[in-house]
């Protein structure tokens, strides 16, 4: 597995994470065979921290629709895409979490061979995709994303969902990190090496641009947890913000690794103050 996590790495992750944005305009041509080969077999290859099973499947949907009627939509939220990668994932403990890790970790790879993503929740046809997937009983399919060249001629429609998405706003940094407890806000400079690594989350992607993830600082040990928006995930049938907070244990992880700071996750309740009653704790990450 490591050979293939490697490949990531042939530019720096805080690079991969700092230029990557959700595209949603894509170039009418499919993958060259040698990219999408290196797409799968990374797909393929994939793990997290947590035990949760996830599946991936590379489709194309000129073959579905040619092949088996299969007709993929996202309610007009993408343009110009032919391919995606759908992901299902077991019904089990950190479940939503493990995906959203080992989705997010996927996209960056696409994002450093030059290719487009974008993060589907709520916006795509669901029993078509489930049918592509061919999706157990037992299995969710909570995200999908479609991959490809991004059309270099962005028009009205990307930049109107983007502005919309407020997808270049970002909390401040004391506004989502503490230091010991949540009545005391973390400095940049408090975080010391770590500093970069929360940077990274801060940059993470999440539904409607919520940025849910809320962490302690203790020490060496990072304790994350999930400020829920209230509602927001009562039609999906799961938790979307679940995910989100995988995203964020993969940007951390990913840069912690990257500068050389080992660490595992750990399920360890410590002992502080809630910072509200939606205030979830989730994992804690140790050094």
């Amino acid at each position: 597995m490591k050979e293939f996590e490697n490949q990531l790495f042939l530019k720096p992750v805080t690079e991969v994470i700092k230029n990557r944005i959700s595209i949603r305009s894509y170039k009418p041509k499919m993958l060259t065979e040698e990219l999408k080969e290196n797409i799968i077999t990374f797909m393929e290859n994939l793990s997290g921290p947590f035990s949760a099973k996830v599946r991936f499947k590379f489709v194309d949907s000129n073959i579905l629709l040619e092949n088996n009627q299969i007709k993929l939509g996202t309610y007009g939220m993408i343009r110009g895409a032919s391919s995606f990668i759908v992901s299902a994932v077991e019904n089990a403990e950190m479940n939503l979490e493990e995906l959203g890790y080992e989705f997010e970790k996927l996209i960056l790879y696409a994002h450093s061979l030059g290719l487009g993503t974008c993060w589907l929740g709520g916006t795509f046809k669901k029993g078509e995709f489930s049918k592509a997937m061919n999706l157990n009983s037992d299995e969710l399919l909570p995200t999908v994303s479609p991959i490809g060249y991004p059309n270099e001629n962005k028009n009205f429609f990307d930049s109107l969902v983007r502005l919309a998405a407020g997808s270049k706003n970002r909390k401040n940094f004391e506004d989502i990190f503490f230091n010991k407890n949540f009545e005391t806000p973390l400095s940049e400079e408090s975080a010391g090496i770590y500093k970069t690594a929360l940077n990274m989350v801060r940059l993470a992607p999440s539904a409607s641009n919520k940025q849910p993830w809320r962490i302690v600082k203790d020490d060496t040990q990072f304790h994350f947890y999930l400020d829920h928006a209230k509602g927001y995930s009562d039609n999906l049938g799961f938790d979307m913000q679940r995910i989100d907070i995988g995203i964020a244990l993969c940007h951390f992880d990913l840069t912690a690794k990257e500068m050389g700071l080992e660490g595992s996750f750990i399920k360890r309740v410590p002992s502080i103050k809630p910072l509200n009653e939606n205030t979830e704790y989730i994992i804690s990450w140790t050094e």
